[in-house]
């Protein structure tokens, strides 16, 4: 396991490498400000790094991560809303072309609202952002229930995924662009156990192998 010396240590590194005389990538980042195209909402999960995973360099995407990857709707402006007010800053102010839901095999969130059956404990934060996912727990208990736990956890991270991207067109800043075709939403999957990528398929309503 990784301690804090170690990480310091990986900055020095990370520094000599990107840092040194030759090196004029985050130089024209400092000047020229990012400009990613992609946006990507991923889960906190520490094996799930987007910008590892998709094999980019710095500036290249825009990454917004929760627990379970979840996408709220449109609600009003009390409290404070962290995803939302990113999503916002990615598609209104950097313009982003693209937004990726990046769900993933094994997620930690999912799994506890699939074993509490959606169960809520009130002074639980993470119960509450996770009943943004029952929806689609339910439907995987309605369409699959004499399945494995397993195979509705599995089921459920894919379901809760479209759960998302239908919330994203809940803001008229992102449903107005989706019909212009300037914003393209995505849904993706990462098979952590398989090293697989799918994507969900409008056309065939299910996911392919990308």
């Amino acid at each position: 396991m990784i301690d804090i010396e170690q990480l310091i240590e990986g900055f020095r590194g990370f520094r000599q490498e990107h840092f040194a005389e030759h090196d004029s990538l985050y130089q024209q980042l400092v000047e020229q400000g990012q400009t990613p195209q992609v946006l990507v909402v991923a889960c906190c999960d520490s094996r799930v790094d987007p910008a590892l995973v998709f094999n980019c360099n710095p500036g290249d995407l825009f990454v917004i991560r929760n627990v379970a990857n979840l996408v709220p709707p449109l609600e009003g402006h009390s409290g404070h809303h962290g995803t939302t007010a990113a999503i916002e800053y990615g598609v209104k102010k950097l313009g982003v072309k693209h937004v990726i839901v990046l769900g993933h095999g094994h997620c930690g969130g999912i799994t506890a609202l699939v074993n509490t059956c959606g169960a809520s404990n009130p002074d639980s934060y993470m119960d509450d952002w996770m009943s943004l996912a029952e929806g689609a727990r339910k439907e995987v208990e309605a369409a699959l229930p004499n399945a494995s736990l397993e195979e509705k956890q599995r089921e459920c991270e894919l379901r809760a995924i479209l759960v998302s991207l239908e919330n994203l067109k809940t803001f008229p800043w992102i449903s107005e662009r989706v019909r212009d075709e300037s914003l393209l939403l995505h849904g993706w999957y990462f098979d952590i156990e398989n090293g697989q990528l799918l994507r969900y398929d409008a056309a065939t309503q299910g996911y392919i192998q990308a």
